[in-house]
């Protein structure tokens, strides 16, 4: 028996490599995505209690120059969520990015694993064919002594 053996090996050795640097690049993007989610949050969170604190200060003595220096800090809020907005939206697109290149990479590994499974099927059903032709060569070669001998002792 013949062993079996994958010319495109070396194929398959350098995409399983490729695939897990992109699936490490993926998930490096995962993690900045999630930290820049999870700092909007903390920008919301805070301008929620900052307008909780206006809304509740103008309950009581309006204080103008109080006033001034909240809207101000209000404004300076709202531009850092907006920023931190379009940071969310570029790190999304980057992990989106990511993960589509991650995929291309794990197709191409799942193809020559599908091509490496093909020749493992086409080669045991060779070696199985062979013998089988070697079982059934001895086979016919019994047969043969049996129908010589049987032919000797009857003469």
């Amino acid at each position: 028996m013949k062993k079996f053996r994958f010319p495109l090996r070396p194929v398959a050795v350098l995409r399983e490599h490729h695939q897990a640097r992109t699936r490490d690049a993926f998930a490096v993007t995962i993690r900045e995505m999630n930290a820049a989610e999870d700092r909007l949050h903390a920008k919301r969170t805070e301008r929620q209690e900052l307008e909780a604190l206006m809304h509740d200060g103008r309950r009581e003595t309006f204080r103008p120059a109080e006033e001034i220096s909240i809207l101000d800090a209000y404004q300076r809020f709202c531009a850092e969520e907006k920023k931190l907005e379009q940071a969310v939206a570029s790190a999304h697109a980057a992990m989106e990015e990511s993960r589509k290149i991650y995929l291309e990479a794990h197709r191409a590994v799942k193809v020559v694993e599908n091509l490496e499974l093909k020749a493992r099927t086409e080669h045991r059903l060779e070696v199985e064919r062979e013998a089988q032709l070697e079982s059934d060569e001895l086979a016919g070669l019994r047969v043969g002594r049996r129908l010589a001998a049987a032919t000797v002792s009857t003469s």
